[in-house]
């Protein structure tokens, strides 16, 4: 059983051979795919895809780097997605600075105003924290983020920043560079993080774990960050995948 907590099968990257694909992730024993949004038409089309594939579910939010596109509009779009079926948390949202796409205020009063619609939805949130750990903890705090929940996508924080993200009630997930041969402080936070707060990823078309890297990615290469984990921690994949699906369950109210 495989279980990857966040993909992107809408990229343009698939556009050719999408079907094939998610075909494949079936053939490889993936289970269940959270695809999410990056802005209003790529969280469209992630409900697309949960409508039509059992194992796909989605998550629906405008990320930093479209933080600039927000409109008086854009949260009243949200909040409707967000009512839609298989729609289970409000996502990819947070901070971008390292590519600075959007102004950082901009970014910062994007995050504050979908960390709201998440509580008022009932809904967890997947964030995003790129170079921007300070301000993502410190706008967490104020908002009260222990009252939402939901997870750190793609971890990159040290395992103090990890520690505190779980004293506020979120999950870390792991996504490809664990795999990476210089990756130190990922691989220090798969050791840290407990079982029953770890989730996996892959990011996918983004980050191929190794023995891929360089290629497109896709949420079947899953396991190669399964397996990562597993060694680092010394436990079994059995054990590592059941501890996932729990944490699923816990924080999507997903039943695998």
């Amino acid at each position: 059983m495989l279980i990857d907590t966040h993909a992107h099968l809408d990229d343009k990257r698939f556009e050719r051979d999408r079907r094939q694909v998610i075909e494949q992730c079936i053939s490889d024993g993936v289970v269940c795919i959270i695809n999410a949004g990056s802005n209003i038409s790529s969280s469209i089309k992630s409900i697309k895809l949960a409508a039509e594939y059992p194992l796909i579910y989605a998550a629906v939010g405008v990320h930093p780097h479209d933080a600039k596109t927000w409109d008086e509009n854009s949260a009243q779009l949200l909040e409707t997605f967000a009512h839609k079926e298989k729609v289970v948390a409000i996502g990819e949202i947070g901070l971008d600075y390292h590519y600075d796409f959007s102004p950082r205020d901009q970014q910062k009063k994007v995050f504050r105003e979908q960390l709201n619609l998440a509580r008022e939805m009932k809904l967890p949130v997947v964030i995003h924290d790129r170079e921007s750990h300070g301000d993502i903890l410190r706008i967490l705090r104020e908002e009260s983020a222990w009252e939402i929940g939901g997870v750190m996508h793609c971890f990159s924080g040290s395992r103090d920043t990890a520690r505190e993200c779980m004293d506020m009630n979120l999950y870390i997930s792991l996504a490809g560079p664990v795999t990476f041969e210089n990756a130190r402080k990922a691989r220090e936070v798969a050791e840290y993080v407990p079982l029953d707060r770890i989730l996996i990823e892959t990011d996918c078309p983004y980050l191929t774990p190794v023995p891929h890297r360089g290629k497109r990615n896709y949420p079947g290469y899953v396991r190669f960050v399964a397996e990562e984990i597993c060694r680092l921690k010394g436990i079994e994949h059995d054990d590592l995948m059941a501890a996932v699906a729990r944490n699923v369950k816990n924080v999507f109210n997903i039943d695998l």
